[in-house]
């Protein structure tokens, strides 16, 4: 990896010195910019401004979010931030990912973006997106900056970009100070952009800004056409990255559940832009770790492997599938017990999503069937089911929430009020998921030993429609006889 052509000593006479104070770094092996190099980077570019640009597939419905929120908040100038680069260490930095909330309402993903609704009167707002402009060629910014577009690639001009995005574009770096100056009520997304927050310091509220903050959450409950066709494409990715883990089984065994993480994440950027979230690769007793990321353990055949992972789109949309598979193609007597309770619970659960069901509804069902299983096994004295669930027992190895809301984050809606979210109603164009688990943990004395170690998920994406609701995540098999011959016939 190169570093900058930054001159180490920013006093040396050159006859282009201003190209010296566009960044320096300790440490560079070039002295200095001689001004014949400077004069030389500034001519001889061919003009490479976009014409005729189509605005994005999803302009349209931004628009339409955009003005569900002006609606909102009439006569409130709103600030809404991407977000800026993170460090990773020392000069590098973390790939970088628009808040959930700019993204939604523009398209846009880049960097330092921000969008300003500026209020016209009592009613209605005009959008403006501030961006970074193309990397200034008279200064040397594009050859000398860490950010120039020789380093890290070309970005949209503002006229390009207001062509794209269909919202007027204008310098970024011009914004801190218009916001300080601005007068009004104002309210912003916190926690993505620091500078902007200062330009605001005087002129927002945290009680304003969370009450912006929980609507954009909640705008987001109902999906849209763009958003479900998304979902929808993230599933189908995502059901291509489990079919190239099953395929590679052996490799992994060869090696550990790291290959198996590789494996998908090359599925996910090549269909998308990146995983959604930290792909869970738990085989054996990792499996009962709910969120067991280091993915460092061994696969070995006669044992299980819990697969929570899903594709993220290029427009920034997730899965969040759950599969439990046999390392060696066949579930034992034991894994096929637990694994059918789990989904005769998963099933119940799906069953009941559909439109004026209450949030609560499918968790209560799975939760019911598993209860019914556990007693059932014994695991739980002489309780009946009704105190077993009076009681929250069956928690010991349900663990966890049987599904939440999905869209451009995996815990979608998270801001959202409690009545909008868990004690709301369902209705069509709701995606959540439906992931009930049982999880017997290595050192958990209370049950037989050969169940310690044992851990079982089956998770699907599952769409509210107007009669009922689709399984998005319906191309992988979940039937324990379905996942053996889907697993066999892949793996020849």
């Amino acid at each position: 990896m190169p570093e900058e052509l930054i001159p180490e000593n920013p006093e040396q006479e050159t006859e282009e010195n201003e190209a010296e104070k566009v960044k320096q770094r300790k440490n560079g092996l070039y002295p200095g910019v001689s001004g014949e190099l400077a004069a030389n980077m500034k001519s001889g570019w061919a003009d490479t401004e976009l014409h005729d640009l189509q605005p994005i597939a999803q302009a349209e419905h931004t628009a339409a979010r955009r003005a569900a929120l002006s609606a909102r908040f009439p006569g409130e100038r709103l600030v809404i931030p991407a977000g800026n680069l993170k460090t990773r260490s020392n000069d590098t930095e973390y790939a970088f990912r628009a808040s959930t909330e700019y993204a939604y309402l523009t398209g846009d993903q880049t960097q330092d973006g921000v969008l300003v609704l500026e209020p016209t009167g009592e009613r209605g707002h005009e959008a403006t997106v501030y961006l970074l402009p193309r990397s200034n060629r008279e200064n040397g910014e594009f050859w000398l900056d860490g950010q120039g577009e020789l380093w890290v690639g070309r970005r949209n001009s503002l006229a390009e970009a207001e062509q794209l995005l269909g919202i007027p574009a204008k310098d970024v770096r011009e914004l801190p100070a218009a916001l300080t100056e601005a007068t009004g009520p104002v309210r912003a997304v916190r926690g993505h952009d620091a500078a902007i927050e200062t330009a605001l310091t005087d002129k927002v509220t945290a009680e304003r800004d969370e009450e912006l903050r929980v609507h954009l959450s909640e705008a987001r409950l109902v999906k849209d056409a763009f958003e479900i066709a998304e979902l929808q494409k993230a599933c189908d990715a995502t059901a291509r990255g489990f079919e190239d883990v099953v395929k590679s089984l052996d490799k992994a065994e060869a090696t550990s559940e790291r290959f198996i993480e590789g494996t998908f994440f090359l599925r996910a950027r090549i269909e998308g832009n990146d995983i959604g979230y930290g792909s869970i690769c738990a085989a054996g007793p990792h499996a009962t770790t709910l969120h067991w990321v280091r993915n460092d353990g061994a696969v070995r055949a006669g044992e299980l492997l819990l697969l929570d992972a899903g594709v993220e789109t290029n427009d920034l949309y997730t899965a969040d599938v759950t599969r439990t598979l046999p390392i060696n193609g066949t579930f034992s007597p034991l894994q096929r017990k637990i694994y059918d309770a789990v989904y005769e619970a998963q099933e119940a659960g799906i069953a009941a999503v559909k439109p004026g069901a209450d949030f609560r509804d499918f968790h209560d069902a799975s939760q019911r069937v598993l209860a019914e299983k556990l007693v059932e096994w014994g695991l739980l004295g002489d309780l009946s089911v009704e105190k077993v669930l009076e009681l929250g027992l069956q928690r010991r190895w349900t663990l966890h929430g049987t599904g939440h809301m999905l869209g451009m984050d995996v815990h979608d809606c998270a801001a959202a009020r409690t009545e909008a979210y868990v004690n709301g109603t369902l209705e069509p164009g709701v995606c959540l998921t439906v992931e009930p688990g049982l999880y017997f943990q290595a050192d958990d004395l209370t049950v037989p030993e050969e169940y310690r170690g044992i851990g079982v998920r089956i998770e699907d994406d599952i769409l509210v429609t107007e009669d009922g609701n689709r399984n998005l995540s319906a191309a992988l098999p979940r039937q324990a006889d379905e996942v053996e011959a889907w697993m066999a016939q892949l793996k020849g």
